[in-house]
């Protein structure tokens, strides 16, 4: 089986590209990043593409399925550059894939697609709607891929789409990664530690849930061997609200009104202080709780790191400055979080310094 990874570098390509590589089904991968890195993993050879401006055919062509994982969070300041990348680039391989005449098509979802869970806290299936609020970037541009994906699937019966929804993804390698893409050059690492922060403002309400990336890769793994199809909520079984996070950061947790935490949050946006706009704190205050069990019955997966230890790992990755063998998932280092600064908070370009 040959199958090509496109965004095969970040968070969840690392991953997804060493559990097909495992596989002895697997014969090749070809992993698609615009910065290819020097690293080679078994079985993968990578090449050099933009999903919103190459020519995708030669490199999906002869290929069994197609796993499209590639994302930019940033810049958040630049609704239509991550537009133009997340989502024309996303038709762009869905449009290859089916000229290609590719079998299968992984494409990453999210929670981040779904409409705000039930008043009363109840989980949801797959068939919850994915109508997300539209004033998170991130959740705007799942969505609408949900509604490309639809229409997608009614023109090309013949190819067999899956669309995975994890929870939020963690892993030591991309503890960096995520802290330049979230929470800016500004935290200090070491705060971050669990047990160094003695106080820590928390939204009232909030809880969701994780998954650490390699059981992620597992799934698409199986999404891309198997004769799945459709839509699969992914997470650990621990859900992480206020107590269990006060545990994991070994601290004691003020609880605040969202709407005083957003302000906060905008405030320091506007300034450039910090990556992340102020509606995706809204976003994560509307996370349904997710019902994976139709992944394990149709998959026969199951994951094998809990919430609680995946979010720890991260965290101890970024107070130690841990990295990955890409160039997404750089190590920290005072020259790199200086070109954060001087590249601008929330304004980085999609192509980053090339460190």
């Amino acid at each position: 089986m040959r199958v090509v990874v496109v965004g095969a570098t970040g968070n969840v390509g690392t991953s997804v590209v060493e559990a097909l590589g495992a596989d002895e089904r697997v014969s090749e991968i070809v992993g698609i990043a615009r910065r290819p890195p020097e690293f080679t993993p078994v079985k993968t050879r990578f090449v050099s593409a933009d999903v919103s401006e190459d020519d995708l055919d030669p490199h999906l062509a002869g290929a069994d399925a197609v796993v499209h994982l590639a994302w930019l969070f940033q810049p958040s300041h630049k609704p239509m550059e991550t537009w133009r990348n997340n989502v024309l680039g996303s038709i762009r391989v869905f449009e290859a894939g089916a000229r290609s005449g590719v079998g299968a098509l992984v494409h990453a979802s999210s929670v981040g697609a779904y409409s705000p869970g039930p008043d009363d806290g109840a989980s949801v299936d797959e068939s919850w709607p994915t109508h997300s609020p539209s004033a998170a970037t991130y959740g705007r541009e799942k969505a609408y891929l949900e509604r490309v994906l639809d229409t997608f699937e009614r023109d090309h019966p013949d190819v067999r789409v899956v669309r995975l929804r994890p929870g939020l993804l963690f892993k030591r390698a991309s503890a960096t990664a995520q802290r330049r893409l979230f929470a800016g050059p500004f935290v200090p690492s070491r705060l971050l530690r669990p047990g160094r922060l003695p106080v820590l403002p928390y939204p009232k309400g909030l809880r969701f849930q994780a998954l650490h990336t390699s059981d992620a890769a597992d799934a698409c793994r199986r999404a891309v061997t198997s004769e799945v199809r459709g839509a699969f909520n992914l997470a650990a079984e621990d859900v992480l609200d206020a107590d269990a996070l006060a545990q994991v950061l070994g601290t004691r947790l003020i609880s605040l009104p969202p709407a005083l935490l957003r302000s906060v949050t905008a405030a320091t946006w506007h300034a450039h202080l910090v990556p992340t706009e102020p509606a995706m704190l809204d976003l994560a205050l509307g996370f349904p709780i997710m019902d994976s069990g139709r992944a394990r019955t149709q998959m026969g997966w199951m994951p094998r790191c809990s919430a609680r230890d995946a979010l720890t790992e991260a965290l101890e990755g970024m107070a130690d400055g841990a990295g990955g063998p890409t160039k997404p998932l750089a190590a920290d280092r005072v020259d790199r979080r200086a070109a954060e600064v001087a590249t601008g908070v929330g304004e980085m370009a999609g192509r980053p310094p090339r460190w």
